[in-house]
């Protein structure tokens, strides 16, 4: 990951900076701000963003729509992975950030919790599962060949 910002996050919520721009590169984005900006533009999803090497700050819970991609990301600070995830208990969610069509690249998340339907969730949390299982068996081969 490249060195983050040393740009304050963008926090603004009356601003239009946030809705306006497509693409976001090395920086904290508070996702609350991020999403008031959006629904004082008039738009209930955050659609269409790309984000490589951000911090994406919350407290927040993403409502995962279609095609929103996590390449690479470390998703957040937890023992349990399935803590970071929580399935709706209706078709629509009230409260949740929306995002849709959206690709975050390299990111971290802190204190984002993400939200989508059943089958979704299990595969992310099947994925991460096995990314942890991937990076730990890595971490134990390379303190072998120190000892």
């Amino acid at each position: 990951m490249t060195e983050p910002s040393t740009q304050p996050p963008i926090t603004s919520p009356s601003g239009r900076e946030l809705v306006e721009r497509d693409t976001f590169q090395n920086e904290a984005i508070w996702l609350p701000a991020m999403a008031a900006q959006h629904m004082n533009a008039g738009k209930f999803m955050i659609e269409g963003k790309t984000f490589t090497d951000c911090l994406i700050e919350g407290p927040a819970v993403m409502g995962m729509g279609e095609g929103v991609q996590f390449d690479g990301c470390n998703m957040g600070m937890t023992q349990d992975v399935k803590s970071l995830f929580l399935v709706p208990r209706s078709q629509k969610v009230i409260g949740v950030v929306g995002m849709a069509h959206c690709r975050f690249v390299r990111c971290r998340f802190m204190m984002v919790g993400f939200s989508s339907n059943e089958a979704d969730v299990a595969l992310m949390e099947e994925g991460l599962i096995s990314a942890r299982a991937v990076a730990e068996k890595a971490q134990q081969e390379a303190q072998g060949k120190t000892s």
